[in-house]
């Protein structure tokens, strides 16, 4: 897929420090990518009403981290998808009206505006589902020659079109002994959430309950691919991801992004994939992601942003009304990535306040020495992306600068411009 165009990132003085994230798996601050190198998968849209907040609020997120690291002079891959072909797709489609496809293209030329307007830095891979499925095909024959997956018989009427006979496949995940290794939650837990984050435990003639779908065989009034050995159907969602992050990544690498949400099943099971896949080509155990990283969930009106509850306040809705998109992100970058928030417009209020204070603040030709100002920034992104602490920096030297010069000596004629470029490059906000 076609990304959007990448911001230009200023350079700076020096460079950033060891970055540190918090993992999801451990609780612990862990250096994101201790190598040279840092690869980053983050789980994209599935294109049916973008952007809202909540999805702003996690790309943002990984963008500070994938700055952070460029700043600290790491070759970065980020890689992500978009899973334009799943069943809330297919259903909101159905509900108004639009055919599907019309609807995923829609959507997902939206989410690059927004994205483009918010300083997004674009993936260095942006892969659709559909677009992969002859690569999922291959990665779920393997697993079946393996012994990690097997077939379930159709139930469904008309299910199966011309070969009804193959049945699905699901995943065996008796088959990886590392298996809730990421969440390190209990049965119980794995069970409601994931029934109620799209899985299907009560579906008869699976072995386990938790085993997820692979491959959904054709449906009657549902699209489908040729799926070779596998009769037609359509990916499940988990070994879209595992499919897309190992081809572009690797069988390990340093941080699988996304919201709390995705913790469990959906990382816990694409990892579980990866290191089947990992196994059956006979590349040894996978570790898959060095760490996990996520988002919290974006509130209004007293629940989570959600799609399905309606509760979204969109991005391209406040572009559309005049909102600066640099106030929108800052107004997301005041609360720090891990927390729960709810958005009001005293968000939007108070990040333009501060957009047009920084503005006015950098636009003089002097100001307090800059140097201390950077080290501040590149400290506070370094620690678990800490945004809010980043902003006070920059607010006290603009504080500085409304004070005026205090004729000491102390006043530096190219501090704005260092700031300026420290405030583009670190946190994506341009002046």
């Amino acid at each position: 897929m076609l990304t959007w165009p990448a911001p230009e990132i200023p350079v700076l003085p020096g460079h950033g420090g060891t970055v540190r994230v918090h993992d999801s798996t451990t609780g612990a601050l862990v250096e994101a990518a201790p190598g040279r190198d840092a690869g980053m998968y983050v789980c994209g849209i599935t294109p049916y009403d973008a952007t809202h907040i909540g999805h702003a609020a996690t790309y943002l997120a990984f963008d500070l981290l994938l700055r952070a690291w460029r700043d600290a002079g790491k070759a970065v891959t980020y890689v992500s998808n978009v899973t334009d072909v799943d069943d809330p797709l297919l259903e909101r489609a159905a509900d108004t009206g639009m055919d599907w496809r019309e609807l995923a293209l829609e959507q997902t030329a939206l989410f690059r505006e927004d994205m483009t307007a918010l300083g997004v830095v674009p993936p260095d891979v942006w892969d659709g589902a559909v677009e992969s499925i002859p690569r999922v095909v291959a990665a779920v024959e393997q697993m079946l020659d393996a012994g990690t997956a097997y077939r379930v018989p159709l139930r469904d009427a008309g299910a199966g079109g011309t070969q009804p006979d193959l049945g699905d496949v699901y995943a065996d995940l008796s088959a990886d002994s590392a298996f809730g290794t990421v969440s390190r939650l209990d049965r119980s837990q794995m069970l409601a959430l994931f029934a109620e984050r799209g899985g299907d435990p009560d579906a008869p003639g699976k072995r386990d309950p938790l085993d997820p779908v692979l491959w959904r065989r054709e449906r009657v009034g549902e699209p489908a691919w040729d799926g070779g050995a596998l009769g037609t159907g359509r990916p499940g969602w988990h070994i879209e991801c595992a499919v897309i992050a190992r081809d572009a990544l690797g069988v390990s690498f340093d941080v699988q992004g996304g919201g709390t949400d995705l913790l469990f099943p959906h990382h816990e099971m694409s990892a579980s994939h990866v290191r089947s896949l990992a196994s059956a080509a006979g590349t040894g155990a996978a570790g898959c992601a060095h760490a996990h990283v996520h988002a919290g969930m974006v509130a209004l009106d007293g629940h989570k942003m959600s799609k399905s509850r309606g509760n979204l306040e969109l991005v391209s809705r406040l572009r559309a009304t005049g909102v600066d998109p640099m106030a929108v992100r800052l107004a997301i970058l005041a609360h720090h990535y891990r927390e729960d928030w709810e958005w009001s417009a005293a968000d939007v209020t108070a990040g333009e306040a501060r957009l047009a204070r920084w503005r006015d603040a950098v636009s003089g030709n002097g100001g307090p020495d800059a140097a201390a100002t950077l080290a501040e920034l590149r400290a506070a992104v370094a620690t678990d992306l800490d945004a809010p602490r980043a902003l006070r920096a920059v607010d006290h030297w603009c504080d500085a600068v409304a004070a005026g010069d205090p004729d000491d000596g102390s006043w530096e004629v190219g501090a704005p411009g260092i700031v300026a470029r420290a405030i583009d490059a670190l946190l994506g906000i341009r002046m």
